[in-house]
């Protein structure tokens, strides 16, 4: 059994714990709008006499989260692929997964939604402190074994906390115990670039007690890609890009909230989550000839570059790559005439949601950028 005394501001719940907060979840009075939602032909109170039934975390992970996940793809997406599995079943034993992140709350759930469907056992998940607004998002979060990174603390305690973070981290996976997904930065992509942070890959390194190769090399560290046909919150990234550029932008309260609903609820066409190649000790071996930080940087362009060319290129991408270009190169190849007036369409009805003050070129442009920086970046 592994001792986790030391990491009980950051661990997920024990199935104990569960069940106690799921009975909490299912007197929750926004439980009935919930359920209707997600099961609309079940009564109001099917999700509460479900969440009551559950004795487990995999059981709720298994028959109510999947559950979710299906209703939410049956709703919102045109359907949801995944490929790679055989990536990590390749694996000898648990795997930290490094990943772009593009939906709060869809992007980790759609892992663990494949890894169900593979047969694997489900990973933890690093989420930040900031997206716990309530008991409620604590409760259910914690349950889907939620690892909480903490955030809005200072210099000092941050590094205190990347260390406890660092060791649960490799304790989790050489252990055996579990394996963990964590996004390659802190926060969503908001410009559709994928890039990996150097302080990421340090955090790793801190609680290895061994040589940097041994160090990474026992993480088994392992890139996935996951592309949306239409971004999550793509107007209100564009939003907050063109608002940043002036002064530094400072989210509302509820506004975590309000992206992951909207996340959630909006339609994203398809979607596909790549699981490419994990590190190998080759690759690993060739960064540590470098020194200092050239040793991480090394690393970063390998997962940089396996978690951009995993990215499914949708028509939408290519379209918006035309367009940030004023260039017509992959009309008739990736979309047709129809598809890109669409496009422009549904461009417009976007960001005509946003405030009138403004500037509506300049909107149309980021937009257009968060589709077509992905084409951008394989090419």
């Amino acid at each position: 059994m592994v001792d986790l005394s030391e990491f009980e501001d950051i661990r997920p719940y024990s199935d104990a714990e569960a069940v106690e907060a799921l009975q909490r979840i299912s007197r929750h009075p926004a439980l009935p709008m919930i359920s209707k939602y997600l099961f609309p032909k079940e009564s109001a109170d099917a999700l509460a006499k479900m969440l009551r039934r559950i004795g487990s975390i995999d059981e709720f992970q298994t028959v109510v989260m999947s559950g979710a996940v299906t209703a939410i793809l049956g709703r919102t997406s045109e359907g949801f692929t995944y490929s790679g599995m055989s990536n990590l079943k390749s694996i000898d034993g648990r795997f930290l997964a490094v990943s772009n992140h593009r939906d709060i709350v869809l992007d980790p759930a759609l892992i663990l939604y494949s890894m169900l469907d593979s047969g694997l056992p489900f990973a933890e998940l690093c989420v930040g402190s900031n997206l716990i607004s309530n008991k409620l998002i604590e409760d259910l979060m914690k349950s889907n074994r939620m690892i909480k990174v903490i955030r809005g603390i200072s210099a000092r305690q941050m590094y205190l906390n990347s260390q406890t973070l660092s060791k649960y981290i490799r304790l989790s996976v050489t252990s055996g115990k579990a394996s963990i997904w964590v996004a390659q930065k802190e926060g969503r992509a908001k410009n559709g670039i994928d890039k990996t942070e150097q302080g990421l890959l340090k955090m790793f390194d801190m609680s290895g007690e061994k040589s940097f190769e041994e160090n990474f090399e026992e993480l088994h560290i392992v890139p996935m890609s996951i592309s949306y046909e239409y971004e999550p919150c793509d107007s209100r990234k564009a939003r907050e890009i063109l608002l940043s550029q002036d002064a530094p932008y400072v989210k509302k309260p509820k506004e975590d909230l309000h992206s992951i609903l909207t996340g959630i609820r909006q339609q994203k066409g398809h979607i596909h989550l790549n699981i490419g190649k994990p590190l190998t000790n080759e690759e690993i071996a060739e960064a540590s000839c470098h020194s200092g930080n050239d040793r991480y940087q090394q690393l970063r362009g390998i997962l940089d570059k396996r978690i951009r060319s995993g990215y499914k290129l949708w028509k939408t991408n290519y379209m918006g790559y035309d367009l940030m270009h004023g260039t017509s190169e992959f009309l008739g190849v990736e979309y047709l005439p129809q598809d890109l007036v669409a496009f422009k369409a549904y461009t417009e009805h976007k960001i005509s949601k946003l405030e009138r003050r403004l500037n509506r070129d300049a909107l149309r442009d980021i937009f257009w950028h968060i589709y077509g920086n992905p084409v951008e970046k394989q090419l």
